[in-house]
């Protein structure tokens, strides 16, 4: 019989008790991620608006959400909610079925912004890494917009990165890192300056930031139209070298038609999975009565779920990414005693308030 492996070697890759079990109940039973989003508070109560003329009351942004998740959860491997309307609300609804994981995002919606336009972010107010674990979750996302270009944004968003991963290992939780780039002072999102810098941005974004997380977020390196797509293949791989940790591809409000292609590309250059959001479902608030919606949710909004988890599956297991198989993981064993060390030691026991809070092993 062979030895089995150590766990001290995924400890050595961080692969933590509390990790490694959010890894578990975010993922595809071959390691693939299929997540979908419905934290997105400022893009949905704009559509709402748009679609009934009138600012949307929380019962009615609460209620969408719901419905969103009940219909899609199902199909997906975790699901991605915010905490002021969706996560109890869903939670309470039993809208998620027990073996679908949950994400929830940290920051608050809408950063304030600085002269270059650059976002600064934060946490919501009253929320926090603590409370996303002491509710039951799985995972904690960060949106982290970055632009390495513009030093006073990049730098606080480096540093708010890193005090959330920090966060993120003193309670053991799985942490998913989106940085997004941005449209500086006097650019929109179509500026050809804006356009011609994103894969360079996209790339660089994460050789700076992806080690502190466990799951990178990215946006697709390119814009097709703007690049070939022998050249996208290329940013593609380029992406995928410079990702220290399992990366899965964001939608970013694209139609569902170009995000497929834009799947099927990020499974090919070795990208773990997807979390997206409105490619799924932004259509769904332009129906205004709840039977419509409910409609679209359960059929044009699970077809794409579904068949883009079909895409997804051919991707790169998350674990290979360390250098692991599945054979590997269900040879591991802990040491004994390994109780008693992890999280602060005997000391955590005994004297509580001395602990170190960041003893993680």
């Amino acid at each position: 019989m062979s030895t089995p492996l150590s766990a001290t070697r995924l400890l050595g890759l961080g692969l933590t008790p509390g990790k490694l079990r959010g890894l578990q109940r975010i993922s595809n039973p071959n390691g693939t991620l299929t997540m979908v989003a419905t934290d997105q508070n400022s893009s949905m109560i704009s559509m709402m608006k748009k679609a009934t003329g009138k600012e949307p009351t929380y019962a009615e942004i609460a209620d969408a959400k719901v419905m969103l998740s009940r219909a899609l959860s199902p199909h997906c491997s975790g699901l991605l909610v915010d905490g002021y309307y969706g996560y109890w609300s869903t939670v309470a609804a039993h809208a998620v079925p027990a073996g679908t994981g949950l994400l929830i995002r940290v920051e608050k919606s809408g950063a304030t912004k600085n002269a270059a336009g650059g976002p600064l972010g934060e946490v919501e107010p009253g929320w926090g890494v603590h409370k996303i674990k002491r509710c039951g979750a799985d995972a904690v996302k960060l949106l982290a917009q970055f632009e390495p270009t513009e030093p006073d944004s990049a730098e606080h968003n480096f540093e708010f990165t890193r005090q959330v991963y920090d966060a993120c290992v003193e309670h053991d939780i799985l942490f998913l890192l989106e940085p997004i780039h941005f449209a500086l002072t006097g650019e929109k999102d179509d500026s050809p300056s804006k356009l011609a810098r994103k894969a360079t941005t996209v790339i660089d974004s994460a050789k700076y930031l992806s080690r502190y997380c466990d799951i990178y977020k990215s946006e697709f390196p390119g814009t097709f139209g703007q690049e070939t797509d022998a050249q996208l293949a290329d940013n593609l791989k380029r992406l995928n070298d410079a990702c220290a940790k399992p990366w899965v591809l964001l939608s970013a409000g694209v139609d569902y038609d170009k995000y497929k292609k834009q799947v099927e590309m990020a499974m090919k250059a070795g990208a773990s999975g997807i979390l997206g959001g409105r490619a799924f479902w932004k259509e769904f608030f332009t129906y205004t009565s709840p039977a419509e919606r409910q409609k679209f949710a359960e059929t044009e909004c699970v077809r794409r779920v579904t068949e883009t988890d079909a895409i997804v599956r051919t991707g790169t297991p998350w674990f290979a990414k360390y250098g692991l198989t599945t054979d590997d993981l269900h040879g591991v064993r802990a040491a004994e005693g390994w109780h008693a060390r992890y999280g602060g030691g005997a000391a955590a026991a005994s004297a509580p308030g001395k602990a170190d809070p960041n003893a993680v092993y």
